[in-house]
């Protein structure tokens, strides 16, 4: 159970929200609001996203441009948009989208934004899913499946991280997208129903862990650096009794767990052992271990801590962290409006519908709606407020979250108020 949750506010009030919290921030504080959303905008086809943005009347993105512009999160994660080697995207989406009114909502820059490729839809050249066949081509059936991340196409589900902070330095971002997953401490690698390894020795040698990849970004707010760390696991889904999606969708996790410190246990990790993590992470050659003293993790993690078919304790590695806080569990009335409209899957949850972030399936093969979004503040950063913006159907916002005709995402966005201490 939280130790305390978000007051009640409704989705149009988040504004006035912000601005009474800004209005109590003393001279030694910095209040951040800290966001993170899968905004679903990924395409079929590699180039569409730029495509869709290049114009200002595509529905979805108005949409989701619209939340955002509501919300107007200080620092955002944007997972589920598609990387694009010309890198226009999101300049598209800043100059056509979040600098246009959208519904007499106020226009928001983002001047800051780290836009990076990801590990989804690049041939690993092996046979990953061990169908029988080695599928490098774009286009062919089971293409996704043999990739370093799963994805029709390179980039496809990236990321991308807006900003209204400037970067700390020149070296700002770490990015461990071609870290090894054999690497990790203790990696809980999948094994065939004979007990053989799912993975050969020559598959684990280039077999990289992130699905889509791990920044930790460093920026300045006010006087004092903090750390994003941002990713993305896997579903814990789409593959056999094996769950090799399960097991690294809990390795994931497991990165930032280690990266921070220390176990899950609160251990500080033993020296000098592969478990130690830290000072022998090594993203370049001059740039070695972990170093986030204040840090907020966010991302769909696609793992609630009650339910779905992630790996027993995946989630906890983050929430019950002793480096973590994560005490203030953001909660909406849509969520709980719709747990008990939509009822099948959703009946039978152990967890609390009103800490949702996720509108899946209800259905007999579906997990119901679930809580896999988070902003994980550490421990040394003071959380003020929060919500998910997932308003309930008398709230005139609600046509945001709404499928029909088109809506922003099967996912809401989460988000945080927290204060940074200045001194």
């Amino acid at each position: 159970m939280p130790r305390y949750s978000m007051p009640r506010i409704t989705a149009s009030s988040v504004s006035l929200c912000l601005l009474l919290v800004l209005g109590c921030a003393g001279p030694r504080e910095r209040i951040v609001r800290v966001a993170t959303f899968n905004a679903s905008l990924n395409r079929d086809q590699p180039g569409q996203l730029v495509r869709d943005l290049s114009t200002p009347d595509n529905p979805q993105a108005r949409n989701v441009a619209e939340l955002i512009q509501r919300v107007r999160p200080d620092v955002l994660l944007i997972n589920e948009f598609d990387w694009s080697e010309d890198r226009r995207a999101p300049e598209l989406f800043q100059a056509n989208y979040l600098s246009v009114s959208q519904n007499g909502a106020k226009p928001i820059e983002y001047p800051f934004r780290v836009y990076l490729p990801v590990n989804t839809g690049v041939p690993s050249g092996f046979d990953l899913d061990n169908d029988g066949q080695v599928v490098t081509s774009f286009g062919t059936r089971g293409y996704g499946n043999d990739c370093f991340g799963f994805g029709q196409f390179p980039g496809q589900y990236g990321m991308l991280l807006l900003s209204k902070f400037p970067f700390e330095s020149s070296q700002f971002v770490r990015e461990f997208r071609e870290f090894l997953w054999k690497d990790m401490p203790e990696p809980m690698l999948p094994t065939k129903p004979d007990g053989s390894p799912w993975y050969s020795d020559e598959e684990l040698a280039v077999l990289r862990l992130s699905s889509k990849s791990h920044w930790d970004v460093s920026l300045k707010i006010g006087k004092r650096p903090v750390h994003v760390l941002a990713s993305h696991p896997t579903p814990p889904a789409f593959d056999g009794p094996e769950d090799r999606n399960g097991k690294r969708n809990h390795d994931e996790m497991a990165f930032w767990a280690y990266y921070i410190g220390h176990d899950a246990s609160g251990t500080r990790l033993p020296q000098p052992t592969k478990g130690n993590f830290c000072s022998t992470l090594t993203d370049q050659p001059d740039r070695r271990g972990g170093r986030a003293p204040s840090f907020v993790i966010v991302g769909d993690m696609n793992a609630d801590p009650n339910d779905g078919g992630s790996v027993p304790g995946a989630i906890r590695q983050l929430l019950d962290h002793p480096r973590v806080n994560a005490g203030f569990i953001p909660t909406s009335d849509g969520a709980v409006e719709a747990s008990q409209m939509q009822r099948g899957k959703n009946e039978s949850q152990k967890g609390e519908a009103r800490f949702d972030t996720a509108d899946f399936s209800d259905g007999e093969n579906g997990p119901g709606n679930l809580r896999v979004d988070y902003v994980l503040p550490s421990s040394n950063l003071r959380v003020i407020t929060g919500g998910v913006f997932w308003p309930a159907s008398s709230d005139p916002l609600h046509r945001l979250v709404e499928m029909n005709p088109v809506a922003t995402s099967d996912h809401r966005m989460v988000w945080l108020d927290v204060s940074v201490p200045q001194k």
